[in-house]
C-alpha cells in the first residue's frame, strides 16, 4: 500500500499527478503482463519486445506488490519459479563440472533474459550475469514476507537459484547493464548478498543450503570490503575507484553495507554527486548507451535510500523528477536525452534500436516502490507532514 507524501506536495495539489502516476505505473505493469506471469522489459523496443529479465521484472514485481496487486506479483513468481525449476538438470550438471575442477563457458550458464513462454532467447545476447537470480530470490521472500504468502510455493525454483549462486557467486560475469564480463562487480555481488541473506531469514532452505547461503554471504561481504571500496565509497567493479549509479542498492534493498555505515553515506553522497543532475542520476560517467542519458530506475534507487535515511525531502525531487519525464501516455522510458554524458554516441544507437525503450517496465516498477517509500497515497492526500525525521531503519 502506498499510504501519503509530504504535506508541502498535498498542499499544491502535486500529489493528485504523482497518484495518477502510480496508477498509471500500475496500468502499465498489469496491461502488459504475459498470460504466462512474465512481465516482458518493454513491449515495443526491438531489443528487449518478447524478453523478461529476473532483473527488471524482480523490481518490477516489487513495485506491484508494495502497490497491493498480491495476484500479479504472485504470477510472476510462479514464472520464474517454473522457469528455475525447468532448469534444474542444468545448474546439477554445471555444479558437477565446478567440483570436477572444470570451469563451464560462459555460453553454458544460465541466461539473463528469457523468452516470455521461459525459453531461451534465438539471439545471440550477453547473457551471463548472475545478479538476476539474487534480485529474483530477495523479491520472491519480500513479498511472500509482505502478504504473508506459503514460500513452499516457490522452492523448487529457490532451490536451483541458491545452489546456482552458492557454486558461482565469485565468478566475473556482465554487470547489470550488460557490460564487462572480465569483472566482478560489487552491486552484481551485493545483489547475491541480498537474495540469499533474506533466504536465509526466511527459514525455508534445508540445513545443507542454509550453512552454503551463510559462508557465501560472509565471504561476499569480505570480498567488497577489502577490494571494492576506494576513497570510502563502494566501487563500480572489484579493484577499481569508479563509481556506478547501481551501487546504492548495496545499501537498500540489498543490505550488503547498513544504512548508517560510513561507506553507505559515502557511496550515496558518491552517486549524488558524480551521477546525479537535476535528480537525473547517471549509470556512470563513460557510458556511451544511447549517449549516456539520465535513467529513472537509478533516480528512484537514490531516492529510496535517501528516503530510508530519513531525507524525504531530498527524496521526494527524484520522484517529482521522473514523474516529469513521462510522456503524454504517462508511460517512462529508459532513460531521457537530457545532460547527455557523450553526445555525439547517441545516433549510432537510434539507428541500431531505434528510439529508447518506452514504455519501460522497470521505471514504472522503481517510481511503485518509491511512491511507497515517500508514503504517497494511491487514491488521496492525507495530508500528514513527513519531515527529515522520516523513517530510520536498517534495509
Amino acid at each position: 500500500m502506498i499510504p501519503r507524501c509530504t504535506a508541502a506536495a498535498a498542499a499544491t495539489g502535486e500529489v493528485a499527478a504523482l497518484v495518477e502516476l502510480a496508477q498509471r505505473s500500475h496500468a502499465v505493469i498489469t496491461a502488459n503482463q504475459d498470460p504466462n506471469g512474465a512481465y516482458p522489459a518493454c513491449p515495443t523496443f526491438s531489443a528487449y519486445k518478447g524478453y523478461a529479465w529476473l532483473r527488471d521484472g524482480a523490481f518490477t514485481a516489487e513495485g506491484i506488490s508494495r502497490f497491493g496487486n498480491v495476484e500479479s506479483a504472485d504470477r510472476f513468481h510462479d514464472w520464474a519459479n517454473n522457469v528455475l525449476t525447468g532448469r534444474r538438470d542444468q545448474v546439477d550438471n554445471l555444479i558437477a563440472a565446478a567440483r570436477a575442477g572444470r570451469r563451464p563457458s560462459n555460453a553454458m550458464m544460465l541466461p539473463a533474459r528469457f523468452t516470455l513462454a521461459g525459453e531461451d532467447g534465438s539471439v545471440p545476447w550477453r547473457d551471463f550475469q548472475t545478479d538476476g537470480y539474487g534480485m529474483w530470490l530477495w523479491s520472491a521472500v519480500t513479498h511472500a514476507r509482505r502478504h504473508n504468502k506459503d514460500m513452499e510455493r516457490w522452492r523448487s525454483g529457490i532451490d536451483v537459484a541458491v545452489d546456482y549462486l552458492t557454486t558461482f557467486w565469485d565468478r566475473p560475469c556482465y554487470d547489470w547493464w550488460e557490460e564487462h564480463v572480465e569483472h566482478r562487480h560489487v552491486s552484481t555481488l551485493a545483489a547475491i548478498y541480498g537474495g540469499l541473506r533474506v533466504t536465509v531469514e526466511a527459514g525455508v532452505l534445508d540445513s545443507g543450503r542454509r550453512q552454503s547461503s551463510i559462508v557465501a554471504t560472509e565471504a561476499i561481504r569480505t570480498l567488497v570490503l577489502s577490494q571494492g571500496v576506494a576513497e570510502g565509497h563502494l566501487s563500480k567493479w572489484l579493484g577499481t575507484s569508479a563509481v556506478d549509479g547501481s551501487l546504492t542498492a548495496c545499501v537498500v534493498p540489498f543490505g550488503l553495507i547498513g544504512i548508517n555505515d560510513p561507506i553507505a553515506l559515502t557511496t550515496i553522497a558518491a552517486v549524488s554527486s558524480g551521477l546525479d543532475v537535476n535528480g537525473g542520476v547517471h549509470r556512470f560517467r563513460a557510458d556511451v548507451f544511447y549517449g549516456g542519458g539520465q535513467w529513472l530506475l537509478l533516480s528512484a534507487l537514490l531516492g529510496w535510500n535517501l528516503t530510508v535515511r530519513g531525507d524525504t525531502q531530498a527524496a521526494l525531487k527524484y520522484l517529482r523528477w521522473m514523474a516529469a519525464q513521462a510522456n503524454a501516455d504517462g508511460d517512462l522510458p529508459e532513460q531521457v536525452p537530457t545532460h547527455l554524458l557523450n553526445p555525439a554516441s547517441r545516433q549510432e544507437w537510434v539507428q541500431r534500436w531505434g528510439v529508447v525503450a518506452t514504455p519501460l517496465l522497470w521505471s514504472h516498477g522503481m517510481y511503485l516502490i518509491l511512491a511507497d517509500e515517500l508514503r504517497l497515497d494511491k487514491t488521496a492526500p492525507r495530508g500528514s507532514e513527513v519531515g527529515n525525521e522520516g523513517r530510520r531503519r536498517e534495509p
